[in-house]
Order: C-alpha cells, then structure tokens, then sequence
C-alpha cells in the first residue's frame, strides 16, 4: 500500500496491523498509525473487503490507552488494545487482538505525550 497516495504527500506510516486469529492476521480489519509531520498525527480503524468503513482518531486526543489479554492471546501473543477519546464521533476506538499488545500499548502511551505537547492540549482528570 502506498501510504504517500492514500493520505497525501509526507504521510509516513509508524505502525500497522490486521486483526489477528489464533495469532495469524487472516482478517478484513486492518489499523494504521500514520504520521504527517508537523500537521496530524491519526490511528485508524479500517474494516471491510468490498465497502469499507474507516474511523479514524487524532492521537492528541486519546485520553487513556488500555489493553486486555486472555488465554489464547497469551500464547500467542495477542492482544485487545482499547483506546479512549474526546473526539465526540469515535469515542473508544478498539485494536482487537493485535500482535505484541504490550509494545502497542506503551508506543501508543509514548507518541500520545509528544502530540499533546506538540499541539498544546493538556488533559485535566475529573475525580468522581
């Protein structure tokens, strides 16, 4: 995939994976973490074969980043990495079983400080 073509010119792709089986990626559900620098910085949720349905979420705007594994994903290590915004269309957008959760999740945690800080957003925490 020529990720230039599909998000414009400069866009550089900084991570990606399908939806995994029985650790094996035979699905229509694809993510993407794509990167034009000094403009946007977007996760995307891509599933379907013949029509498509995309969301997408600014990184700046994740609030919290969590991942969940069980039995299977143990063994072969996969993972759900849930990702919570503010972004009032995509409010949580789930990465379902993806290979090496532990790393997504701390890449996720990481790249989300810089975007704040390079885009100004601080996250204040609401206590209950």
């Amino acid at each position: 995939m020529n990720i230039q073509k599909k998000y414009g010119a400069g866009a550089e792709l900084l991570w990606s994976d399908k939806k995994r089986h029985m650790g094996m990626p035979l699905s229509v559900t694809r993510y993407r973490l794509v990167r034009k620098p000094g403009v946007w910085c977007k996760v995307f949720s891509d599933v379907g074969f013949l029509t498509s349905t995309i969301e997408e979420v600014n990184v700046y705007r994740i609030r919290d980043v969590s991942f969940r594994q069980g039995l299977l994903g143990k063994i072969f290590n996969t993972g759900t990495v849930t990702l919570v915004s503010n972004d009032s269309s995509t409010d949580t957008l789930v990465l379902e079983n993806v290979k090496n959760p532990y790393q997504v999740r701390e890449m996720f945690a990481d790249l989300i400080e810089k975007e704040r800080e390079l885009h100004g957003v601080k996250v204040t925490e609401h206590q209950r």
